[in-house]
């Protein structure tokens, strides 16, 4: 049965006295911002006095956690379910194409009255119907695939100047805006929050930084430049370092990106009314080799330095500052926002798997039932038991940190710790506790059997409708076995055509061809020019249904896949 029907009649208007009483809602998430990238968090280099004042005068989420990479943890935030459910395996290649019949705390809060904007980063899909406008959000800015400087860029955009006055997407038409992307982000957001309504917002702000490629304007990195960014600059605590390539000319980069976000964050601070919670996270761990606090390891892994990261609640006049201890996770910020908010959910019909911790926050006398989180990510198409997974119990940790990679052979290697009493991951305590490392791993067995359940088939992005006209596919959403980003690349798109008619294919390709293959899921065509070319047009008419797309090209013989393949339907 679909969830998005049944969750959405399981809706309620809020049971405030008027709309005036609604809370506000204001959620900034930051991109590859690490656990110790604050100065809140013990870091004596960066300058977040934003940030640090705020969590100050905030509700500390002590053990908040979060999927090692983007897009899962996005689909968890959104919908309060771990993503395998939602259909997200990984972060590109056809594999962070949410399911359309999620259901997002935009659509649950536009239900109930709200007034909801997104304004960054998306990372769920770039095509109809996985668009943010197509799952709740009514006003959007954003940019497609996984970020600026990326191959869903459009054509257009130069790389090495990305995140400077970006080619974004406004309600579902390409804009090129003014400024660096997350000044331009906040504006756009504030611009949004301030417009006359008597309806409350919900306001969904996911920067794009501070993840690579390091781009910022050189005033914010240069002050980082004359510090020591390596190991002996920071205190030691905890674990070392991750390993890795150690470039201080990439730290200095991030922590300006980060000062950045930081002036940001504070003028969003100013431009809500008290009456608004304000939830501030980010989506994993570090993206590069610098200090973490301590925890063990970086993003990409199930350590502590992948998914455990910052989260504060403030909420003026309700929340007191304090800390809370419970680990709690992506999953649950749904359920919270619409307990807050009242909106009313039928928890069973919509499925989610994190729980509301209301009590927890505004100090009620509640007891917290204990419970297991698991998080896993490796590279696939499809979820793989075993694989480089971790489960979070109320005192002890499941580690087993292998087989990231796709296809390769690994050995399992199980890890426990007294996450409790052992946060950096010092003391293994597997071969002490087998009792533990099997209650587990049972624990997990029976969870990753639960969510893989609905399968794995890519959402098919839709060509032809009214909704998105023409419709341009890149090498974020392909797939297949020789699928990937570098130059030589093949892959294919999963589509459906909504409407039989006549189609303009456009193939686009920034290094040009002279010939060309092009496959619309049945007769190959075929062609060649004399003098290079970075475009070619093409009109075909396509019988409606479910095809596989695909297109090469090449100017030297040697075959590459194509960067673009657009569909502009034109008639019957």
């Amino acid at each position: 049965m679909c969830y998005r029907i049944i969750a959405i009649l399981g809706l309620s208007f809020p049971g405030f006295a008027s709309a005036a009483e609604r809370p506000n809602v204001l959620l900034v998430m930051t991109d590859d911002q690490g656990f110790g990238d604050l100065g809140a968090s013990g870091n004596p280099l960066i300058r977040t006095p934003n940030m640090d004042a705020f969590a100050k005068d905030s509700v500390r989420l002590k053990n908040f956690y979060v999927c090692p990479v983007c897009s899962p943890t996005r689909s968890s935030l959104m919908t309060g379910r771990y993503n395998y459910r939602t259909g997200i395996v990984d972060t590109y290649l056809g594999r962070s194409l949410m399911r359309t019949e999620e259901v997002t705390i935009a659509e649950r809060l536009g239900e109930a009255g709200y007034r909801t904007g997104l304004f960054g980063k998306w990372h769920l899909g770039d095509n109809y119907p996985m668009r943010p406008e197509d799952q709740g959000f009514q006003e959007t800015l954003w940019g497609q695939g996984g970020g600026l400087a990326q191959p869903a860029d459009p054509p257009e955009v130069e790389t090495k100047t990305a995140y400077f006055d970006p080619l974004l997407r406004k309600n579902g038409k390409e804009v090129k805006t003014k400024g660096y992307c997350t000044d331009v982000f906040t504006d756009a957001a504030i611009d949004f929050i301030k417009a006359p309504s008597e309806k409350p917002f919900f306001t969904y702000i996911a920067y794009n930084c501070p993840h690579g490629p390091f781009q910022v304007p050189d005033e914010y990195a240069v002050p980082y430049r004359k510090l020591d960014l390596t190991a002996t600059g920071f205190p030691k605590i905890g674990q070392p370092w991750a390993t890795g390539k150690l470039n201080v000319e990439e730290i200095a980069r991030a922590y300006g990106m980060i000062e950045n976000i930081d002036s940001n964050f504070g003028k969003l601070l100013k431009a809500v009314p008290d009456n608004t919670i304000v939830i501030f996270l980010t989506d994993n761990g570090p993206g590069g080799v610098r200090f973490n606090a301590g925890l063990r390891n970086r993003k990409g892994t199930v350590y502590e330095g992948g998914i455990r990261v910052p989260c504060y609640i403030r909420w003026k006049g309700k929340t007191v500052p304090h800390t809370i201890d419970v680990a709690l996770a992506h999953i649950d910020i749904t359920p919270t926002i619409a307990d807050l908010c009242d909106v009313k959910v039928d928890e069973k019909a919509a499925g989610f798997d994190g729980r509301s911790f209301r009590s927890l926050l505004l100090k009620q006398e509640a007891k917290w039932p204990e419970r297991t989180l698991f998080f896993q990510w490796h590279r696939g198409d499809v979820p793989e038991r075993g694989r480089a997974f971790a489960a979070r119990g109320p005192q002890y940790k499941l580690v087993q940190s292998a087989g990231v990679q796709p296809g390769a052979k690994f050995t399992p290697r199980y890890e426990l710790f007294d996450i409790v009493a052992d946060p950096f991951e010092e003391h293994d305590l597997a071969a002490e506790k087998p009792e533990e490392v099997a209650k587990l791993k049972a624990g997990y067995d029976t969870w990753f059997e639960d969510v893989t359940k609905p399968g794995f088939e890519a959402p098919r992005i839709i060509i032809g409708s009214t909704k998105e006209n023409p419709v341009r596919l890149s090498r974020q959403d392909w797939r297949g076995p020789n699928a990937g980003w570098a130059a030589n690349s093949e892959g294919h798109w999963q589509v459906k055509f909504e409407r039989a008619g006549r189609y303009k294919v456009t193939l686009i390709s920034k290094a040009g061809f002279t010939d060309y293959q092009l496959n619309l899921g049945g007769e190959g065509i075929k062609g060649n020019f004399g003098e290079a070319k970075s475009t070619l047009t093409v009109v075909q008419t396509i019988p409606a249904g479910d095809r596989t797309v695909s297109a090469k090209v090449s100017a030297d013989n040697k075959w590459r896949g194509i960067e673009y393949l657009v569909f502009e339907f034109v008639g019957k």
